[in-house]
């Protein structure tokens, strides 16, 4: 049905058609304006005619008319009447400018690295393509081969991609707000069933272990070897900062903040880590120009592992290292499953104390509202068994660097 004046003044925010492609866009926000959607040069394309308090019903039609006969006629009206906007970015570029914008009002800045999921599974395919040229059937298209092999990835890319689009439209990339609700009516439903990360086997990581020492130092594998030693999450030693080390005591205090649980988390520091930390830190205070007490203190707010440009290395950095390996199926997180299977089968330490290593929540309310203790001293024994196995070199030792000694590592799986 046509519109009418009055339905252009009180209608509500959507999309309604009049006659021949011409349609009246009403934002939350109030704002109305006409767009006209035709066939040109084989492609479906919008035309702006301009807001409603500029252009009248009548005006929109009259105007409609006049490009549609310069289609007819083989004359380009972006050139002949100047209505298209300026050509709209590609979607890896609005996607980026997206994630700036978004990502300052993140309380949980562990989130703030979602970008590289974008890198990972979407920009390949439809990064390069403009974003008003991208629609429900490309978005079908990328999220399909991942659906269901990685299922959490996958709903939160689809997620982010519905904020990226509509962060397109507000800034006005794109004439009217794209709905994805027919993306998930062409997808397969996930199952409930827990996806597990791949863990190494704990009885082949000493050899790993060996195999990563031996390779020349570099800021993913020095990343990768401290992740291990200490059980953390990959996201907890990208974002280390120097000041949360005390390398005397041998402790590293990770503020909740950066804890998946909002809880402050102690680690405490393993001879192999504390070796390991020791250089990356004198390294680091090699770099920086001034007194001793001066790099000191410029050094306390810099990432421990860092890219060239200062900020701190990608989630990608430690995989890679996996992957140059020749390692193809094991993930980063794995390693903290690993950890799990060696406490419980090669050492006698209760299951709360490996949970407390882990950082693991309390399932039981009650239990969690007692629990006051965080078995630091028993951890620490428990850390210093863990760096023992994966090194072959006993804790004691003045050099807990990169094994050397077989049968000190063999005494040391005995454990």
């Amino acid at each position: 049905m046509a519109l009418t004046a009055l339905k252009v003044r009180n209608a509500g925010p959507g999309r309604y058609a009049d006659i021949h492609g011409l349609y009246l866009v009403v934002r939350k926000s109030g704002s109305r304006s006409w767009v006209l959607r035709m066939q040109h040069k084989g492609k479906r394309r919008d035309f702006g005619l301009g807001p409603v308090h500029d252009v009248s019903l009548a005006d929109a039609r009259s105007l409609a008319a006049d490009i549609r006969r310069m289609i007819r006629n083989g004359i380009d009206p972006v050139t002949e009447r100047g209505l298209q906007r300026k050509a709209a970015p590609t979607f890896e570029t609005v996607a980026r400018r997206c994630y700036e914008a978004m990502r300052g009002g993140w309380k949980d800045q562990r989130h703030a690295s979602w970008i590289s999921s974008f890198e990972n599974h979407i920009f390949p395919t439809i990064g390069s393509k403009r974003v008003d040229e991208i629609d429900t059937a490309a978005v079908l298209g990328v999220l399909e081969p991942i659906w269901l092999t990685i299922p959490d990835t996958a709903r939160r890319l689809f997620q982010r991609i519905g904020a990226i689009l509509d962060y397109a439209h507000v800034k006005g990339w794109i004439a009217e707000e794209v709905s994805l609700r027919s993306v998930r009516r062409g997808l397969p439903r996930q199952t409930n069933k827990a996806q597990h990360r791949i863990a190494m086997p704990y009885q082949q990581i000493p050899d790993f272990m060996d195999t990563l020492f031996a390779l020349p130092p570099s800021v993913g594998r020095d990343a990768l070897k401290l992740t291990i030693l200490t059980a953390v999450r990959s996201n907890e030693t990208r974002l280390a900062i120097w000041s949360e080390f005390d390398l005397e005591k041998g402790i590293w205090s990770i503020p909740a903040t950066r804890m998946k649980m909002k809880e402050p988390h102690v680690v405490p520091l393993a001879l192999a880590a504390l070796s390991l930390l020791k250089r990356l830190h004198g390294d680091a205070l090699y770099e920086l120009d001034g007194k001793h007490s001066e790099k000191l203190a410029m050094l306390q707010s810099k990432f421990v592992f860092a890219g060239s440009t200062g900020k701190p290395i990608s989630d990608m950095t430690m995989t890679k290292v996996l992957r140059d390996m020749k390692i193809v199926a094991i993930t980063v997180h794995g390693f903290r499953s690993s950890f799990t299977d060696w406490a419980a089968e090669q050492t006698d330490t209760a299951k709360e104390i490996a949970d407390k290593a882990l950082a693991h929540k309390v399932a039981n309310a009650v239990e969690a509202a007692y629990r006051r203790t965080d078995f630091f001293d028993k951890r620490r024994v428990l850390m210093k068994l863990w760096a023992t196995y994966l090194t072959g070199c006993a804790d004691n030792d003045q050099d807990a660097g990169p094994p050397s000694n077989a049968k000190a590592k063999e005494l040391a799986r005995a454990v």
